[in-house]
């Protein structure tokens, strides 16, 4: 993995994402970012090798959260920055905050959020360039409530026609969904692929069409 400092603005961070680097800081108090390019890179499947428990499928379907999509990416962004319990800090300092909300302005990062009774418990964010998504960060605050959120991302992604859905990097808990590690090469092939192409970002998709969705990647998975 390489390391090094840089300035970094929201433009060079689309150039860098092309590129297959992200920027990270080294700690929320920390005031340095650096590009990082992993010899191996975690990817989240959109297709048949994702896997959705049929518990899970059921509180995605039918469980006590709304979730929606750009409602508030501020809020999504600071809750993945906030400290919780077995994560007392995070890599997300206030400058990637900044550049973040810079380019979701500009159309380019997008949240997902999940409500309980008008309150945020759980969500993600990440950057979108052509048919790829770079997933970044999810928190949760209440039970299930980020693998809800992944599993409306992966529904989303899939009915607007995206090709990769980067984690960065593989954990545990992504790995329970599929997640999986490929080299550094095979990573860029097919990023420079997916930035090629043309996808939809649906903030509001029609709700037939997304249970759907969901449905078919409960129908696709390993029995559990």
């Amino acid at each position: 993995m390489s390391r090094r400092h840089i300035d970094i603005t929201p433009e060079l961070m689309l150039r860098a994402y092309r590129a297959g680097l992200f920027p990270m800081a080294e700690s929320r108090g920390g005031d340095r970012l650096y590009w990082l390019d992993p010899e191996r890179r975690g990817i989240i499947p959109l297709d048949e090798g994702f896997h959705l428990p049929k518990r899970l499928m059921r509180t995605v379907l039918s469980g006590p959260y709304e979730v929606t999509a750009d409602r508030d990416f501020a809020a999504a962004i600071a809750g993945c920055a906030a400290a919780a319990p077995g994560r007392e800090d995070t890599w997300i300092n206030p400058e990637i905050e900044h550049l973040f909300l810079a380019l979701h302005r500009q159309g380019h990062a997008h949240s997902i959020e999940v409500w309980q009774e008008g309150r945020l418990v759980g969500g993600l964010y990440g950057v979108v360039l052509g048919a790829a998504f770079f997933g970044e960060s999810m928190f949760s605050r209440a039970r299930d409530a980020s693998k809800v959120a992944l599993v409306h991302l992966v529904a989303r992604l899939r009915l607007g026609g995206f090709a990769v859905l980067d984690s960065q990097f593989l954990t545990e808990h992504l790995a329970q969904f599929g997640a999986h590690e490929i080299p550094r090469a095979d990573y860029k092939r097919r990023l420079a692929h997916a930035v090629a192409m043309r996808a939809e970002w649906h903030i509001t998709p029609d709700p037939g069409l997304l249970e759907a969705e969901i449905r078919a990647l409960r129908a696709a998975s390993p029995h559990d």
